[in-house]
């Protein structure tokens, strides 16, 4: 049954006997097993998942202490980031990046070090109730130059190694936060919307394959995406169709026909190789856009005729496949959406609007229906990803970043991953979820095991 006098009593004799200090001293001179707590931010409370997670850190720092080392445990304070960042904006009202800026910098960067030690007090009260210990009285703290000099001094390394380099990277954007997030992050925020999607007509220029007033008919249901068009990309190994309407002929894969014309008839149907190279007539009259390579038909892996038309308007900037395949091409990398998630460099009276009001949204339809690219539209119900801590809708992004070149030191980690001691069978690949269970119920046997010994024992 638990005691909790019992408790008290016990670390009430580990503070006033200084325990835990002791056994630092004892192993002062002994060789180093370097600790530093993963840190906490102290602006939210501690919930379940702390405690488990310093338990099992615990059991490790006692017991190679135990075992002859010297565990100094170095307690630290993650003060950076969006959790201290967004909890100063609630406070203060702000709705985006620029109401920071306009209050001042400086001034908000004080205020967010008052509020990261929000919680400091309940913080150390729960690790000395854990009883995990851990130095918390000379903590890393990560605002400090001291530990920001240090993480530059590991990137100056990277980069004398050649291992930095700049890049850009699609990733899962929120313009309110100013932030890409982790795949687990977006898992926590979709929701099923209706958007509006759009059947885009794309004007080939003359050529000697096709009549004149052909169209390639595309599908999206980003249409803000729309004035970032660089190419179009088709299956070369796909059956598309030719098919008259009125004045003009539309161009479709023949498997989805029917489904997006109905009963109009086919006039002729070839493979998508035959359209690679042709040339269409752009969108938007975006000047930085243009190139040699720019608004041409290309093949490409990743088109599929299960839904759309077999036709995938390519906007490089704003998907994976998208920036893939414009890389491999070399079509020019320039935004038309900026940060805060509003147009740029379209002009026509687009830029400063945000890409997804309804409002922006009739405007780029309006455009296409009044120049004659507009087919159809149609409500389409989905799932979209949206920021967990704002619930602003994400935007795929080409994100400019530095990363490092991992690939090239591949051989070095292997080699170094083979000299780690692992308990479960995870030396090489994924860890097994099989396995974490298992090494995490030997810990739990351990660490119950070494709870119940004297303090007289544990002051080793």
């Amino acid at each position: 049954m638990f005691d909790l006098k019992r408790e008290q009593k016990i670390l009430d004799f580990w503070k006033e006997d200084k325990t835990f200090e002791k056994s630092l001293e004892l192993r002062r001179k002994a060789k180093p097993f370097v600790f530093f707590e993963g840190p906490p931010t102290a602006n939210g409370l501690p919930h379940i998942g702390h405690f488990l997670t310093r338990v099992y850190k615990d059991l490790y720092g006692r017991y190679k202490t135990m075992r002859g080392f010297y565990v100094e445990r170095k307690a630290g304070w993650d003060t950076h980031g969006l959790p201290v960042e967004i909890e100063v904006e609630k406070e203060l009202g702000f709705k985006n990046k620029k109401d920071i800026e306009a209050y001042g910098i400086d001034r908000f960067n004080k205020k967010a070090k008052e509020s990261v030690w929000k919680y400091k007090s309940e913080w150390e009260e729960m690790t000395r109730k854990t009883g995990f210990w851990l130095d918390t009285k000379h903590p890393y703290i990560t605002y400090e130059n001291k530990y920001i000099e240090s993480l530059w001094a590991i990137i100056k390394k990277i980069w004398e190694r050649n291992l930095l380099y700049l890049a850009h990277r699609v990733v899962p954007f929120c313009t309110r936060c100013g932030t890409p997030l982790s795949s687990h992050e977006v898992a926590q925020g979709y929701k099923t919307v209706t958007d509006k999607s759009v059947y885009v007509k794309f004007k080939l220029k003359p050529n000697d394959k096709f009549p004149e007033n052909t169209y390639v008919l595309a599908w999206t249901t980003t249409p803000w995406t729309l004035p970032g068009n660089l190419a179009l990309a088709v299956g070369k190994d796909v059956e598309y169709a030719l098919v008259g309407l009125e004045e003009e002929k539309i161009i479709i894969a023949k498997d989805l026909m029917s489904k997006v014309l109905g009963e109009l008839k086919m006039e002729s149907q070839f493979k998508g190789s035959d359209l690679i190279g042709l040339e269409y007539e752009p969108l938007f009259n975006i000047e930085k856009l243009k190139s040699e390579k720019s608004y041409r038909i290309y093949d490409a892996d990743f088109v599929s005729t299960q839904e759309g038309t077999g036709v995938v308007h390519t906007a490089i900037m704003y998907g994976e496949d998208d920036y893939n395949l414009g890389t491999k091409i070399g079509l020019p990398k320039i935004h038309t959406v900026d940060e805060r998630g509003k147009f740029i460099n379209v002009d026509e009276g687009f830029d400063g609007l945000y890409v997804k009001d309804k409002a922006t949204e009739n405007l780029i339809i309006e455009k296409l229906e009044k120049n004659n690219n507009l087919f159809k539209t149609e409500n389409h119900e989905h799932d979209y990803p949206f920021c967990w801590r704002c619930d602003t809708p994400l935007l795929y992004y080409a994100k400019e970043s530095w990363f490092i070149k991992m690939s090239a030191v591949n051989k070095e980690l292997l080699k170094n991953n083979q000299k780690i001691n692992v308990f479960a069978k995870a030396k090489t690949g994924r860890f097994p979820a099989k396995d974490t269970g298992e090494l995490l119920f030997l810990c739990g046997v351990a660490l119950s095991a070494e709870r119940i010994l004297s303090p007289a024992l544990l002051k080793i």
